[in-house]
């Protein structure tokens, strides 16, 4: 094994995570990403899951072949409900969002698409220790993954595809088909050998990286109703709150924590509450904007903490079911987000029982 002896590099930890775990969180926080399948060797399923920890939700696991291109194949066959596939080498985990981005933007006008980065060296043919002659570089490229296909397209290049071709491009041409080479990144690099490990972690460590976190807060009184929506939860009450949407103060909260990590506005900005289209709306619209703006912007969306502010009524019994909606809204795994609640000590017109108010962070990554 290149990599060493030992566990499959793939189910190697890279600062702190295993690199497969890397490699799809880079897709499952990607708002152009759908189905996620991973193909694995019948052996590694123990691994897969200690890897993958609370992401194994978010994909479809397909057992692979005795070959790349039947490997291939399989995966191929396990993708439903969608146009477009990328195909992308789990050894491959500083894969950034904006790559991701540039390969799908470009299927709109080609049947395939890859990224790819220019030779830049000195090319040499060597022999016995020994250089024998030079290459011209121009018009040579580095090829890097995801590469992205139509589905139908891809599938039949596969049908008829040599088993030892390099990667799915080569299959592709084969085929016949187009692809158009996007502009790729020297740091989405592969790794291989022992030594890659050591430089992917420097990467991650020396990378320029923008943290940004945002405050939310928000109110809401209480008017005619059985129930409140808090979080995305519906929970019976005594009465309800009154707002344009909703009311879900938590969600609106959160929502403004994002665009104000984003230095994009608040809620209103985006959802202006004398806008008809928005009465009555349910709020994980708003949050599932603001999560997808995020992402759009280039952020992972890392962390999410709300505090909800009220006499009644209890949140602790209901705060797991929050926290879980609002990762599944937001595309988050559920240790990323927490729910908690507070009371005013019955002060002011939270401990009066006149409405509810929530305090929200989040922490956003530049990918």
């Amino acid at each position: 094994m290149r990599a060493g002896a030992g566990t499959p590099k793939q189910y190697r930890t890279l600062a702190g995570l295993p690199v497969l775990r890397r490699s799809v969180s880079a897709f499952a926080t990607h708002d152009a990403i759908g189905q996620i399948v991973v193909v694995i060797h019948p052996d590694d399923r123990g691994l897969l899951a200690d890897a993958l920890g609370s992401l194994a939700d978010r994909v479809t696991i397909v057992t692979g072949g005795a070959t790349r291109a039947e490997s291939v194949r399989a995966g191929l066959a396990a993708v439903t409900d969608t146009d477009a596939v990328l195909i992308h080498d789990a050894a491959r985990p500083l894969v950034r969002a904006t790559l991701i981005t540039r390969v799908v933007a470009a299927l709109d006008d080609s049947p395939g698409a890859a990224p790819a980065v220019p030779v830049s060296d000195a090319l040499w043919r060597g022999s016995n220790g020994k250089v024998s002659g030079a290459l011209p570089r121009a018009g040579l490229f580095r090829a890097q993954t995801p590469q992205g296909f139509h589905l139908g397209a891809i599938r039949f290049a596969h049908a008829g595809a040599p088993e030892d071709a390099a990667d799915d491009v080569e299959v592709a041409l084969a085929a016949g088909l187009d692809v158009a080479i996007v502009e790729g990144d020297e740091d989405n690099m592969k790794i291989t050998g022992p030594g890659d490990f050591t430089r992917a972690a420097r990467l991650l460590k020396d990378s320029d990286m923008d943290i940004r976190t945002g405050n939310g807060f928000d109110v809401h009184r209480f008017g005619p109703g059985a129930s409140v929506t808090l979080c995305g939860v519906t929970i019976p009450h005594e009465a309800g709150l009154v707002g344009h949407s909703d009311a879900d103060v938590g969600i609106h909260a959160l929502c403004d924590a994002i665009y104000g990590a984003l230095a994009m506005g608040d809620i209103g900005r985006h959802f202006p509450p004398g806008d008809p289209q928005w009465k009555d709306a349910a709020s994980h619209v708003f949050l599932a904007h603001a999560a997808g703006l995020a992402r759009a912007s280039g952020f992972n969306l890392t962390h999410m903490d709300v505090t909800l502010i009220c006499e009644a009524p209890k949140i602790g019994p209901h705060a797991a079911a929050m926290s879980a909606e609002l990762a599944r809204i937001a595309g988050l795994s559920v240790e990323r987000v927490s729910v908690k609640a507070t009371t005013s000590e019955r002060l002011g017109f939270t401990g009066r029982g006149e409405g509810i108010a929530a305090m929200a962070t989040a922490t956003l990554v530049k990918t």
